[in-house]
């Protein structure tokens, strides 16, 4: 008996194995700029393809291919982003989450090729393998300083939506986003409760980066800028601190250390925060928060995802008394500790 007369196929293993088609394909749109060009105006196919300064012999293929993937709409001819990609991917609007697609076009496509010498050896397959540093490297640079943090806050942006929504923030008149990049979280805070005041806690060349955001949401009088690096410099003193996508950058020792100096700084009553796509307890929903552990090994000499009970482990460890886990947005979860 064949397994075809069994009713299996190797129909998802290929499309599995072969997802990176699809994922180049999509990265490469957004380089190109295509749903920002698309977002004006239907355009055929010649006209698309002139504008993106594309050879005729792909063109199509890669257009149609988009289609069939659902990430462009075809009507007589003509081509158009879906409401998803209007929204989300064209560089104009404010929801623009491709600047976590720009870096991972750049940086992380290629690093994960290395995925197997990163399991068979432990080390990171980035940067670090010719001597440099992940974060030293952006730093440095302020243009892909700026891409980062618009990354960043593309990958948080649905999360800080249900963040402004899940929790009492009407019983705290403070908060500062501890690794804040862009400033995009305190933003939506501040926009959704007037009462909040706070800001941004980063290393100083993020400042003008989070000033420059803030300003254009006119938010500069309630969110402020606080430099300083949160392994050798005091945290801000505030009734929340927020930790967003941030722990899972560190081995287990630095995870507990940050959440043991967030707890000595908050008040009786004071909150920390703390999300990132958190793995569910059994290891077998959160493909998405696994991946992105493994994203971890590559970016990382000790980060790690973690799950739910494992953070609030670690902040009864610290002296939290009180922790709960809440879902976000996507693979988001954050995992709340009361002091």
């Amino acid at each position: 008996m064949t397994f075809t007369e069994q009713g299996v196929t190797p129909d998802a293993i290929l499309q599995m194995g072969l997802g990176f088609w699809a994922s180049k394909t999509l990265l490469s749109a957004v380089e190109l700029g295509l749903f920002s060009v698309l977002a004006a105006d239907p355009l055929d196919e010649e006209t698309l393809r002139q504008r993106l300064g594309l050879h005729a012999r792909g063109a199509q293929d890669f257009f149609d291919a988009l289609v069939a993937l659902g990430m462009l709409a075809r009507q007589d001819g003509h081509y158009t982003n879906t409401p998803a990609t209007d929204q989300f991917l064209d560089r104009a609007k404010p929801s623009y989450v491709g600047g976590m697609l720009e870096m991972a076009n750049a940086r992380l496509y290629p690093f994960w090729g290395s995925l197997t010498e990163g399991l068979r050896t432990g080390e990171p397959q980035n940067e670090a393998k010719a001597g440099g540093d992940l974060f030293e490297a952006l730093y440095q640079e302020p243009e892909r300083l700026r891409q980062f943090a618009q990354a960043m806050t593309g990958i948080s942006l649905g999360s800080a939506h249900v963040l402004a929504q899940a929790f009492p923030w009407q019983d705290y008149q403070s908060v500062v986003d501890v690794g804040c990049a862009q400033g995009g979280v305190p933003v939506q805070l501040a926009r959704a409760h007037p009462h909040l005041t706070g800001g941004g806690f980063d290393l100083p060349p993020l400042q003008p980066v989070f000033e420059d955001y803030v300003r254009t949401s006119g938010l500069s009088d309630r969110l402020r800028f606080y430099p300083g690096d949160f392994f050798s410099d005091p945290l801000p003193s505030v009734d929340v601190l927020i930790m967003g996508h941030i722990l899972h950058d560190w081995d287990m020792p630095t995870k507990q250390q940050l959440i043991a100096k967030a707890h000595a700084v908050l008040p009786d009553g004071g909150a920390l925060i703390v999300y990132d796509a958190i793995i569910d307890d059994d290891r077998r929903q959160n493909a998405f928060g696994l991946l992105m552990s493994l994203n971890m090994l590559i970016e990382t000499r000790g980060g790690f995802d973690y799950t739910g009970a494992d953070c609030q482990a670690w902040m009864r460890e610290a002296g939290f008394r009180e922790t709960r886990v809440m879902p976000l947005a996507g693979p988001d979860s954050m995992v709340v500790g009361i002091k």
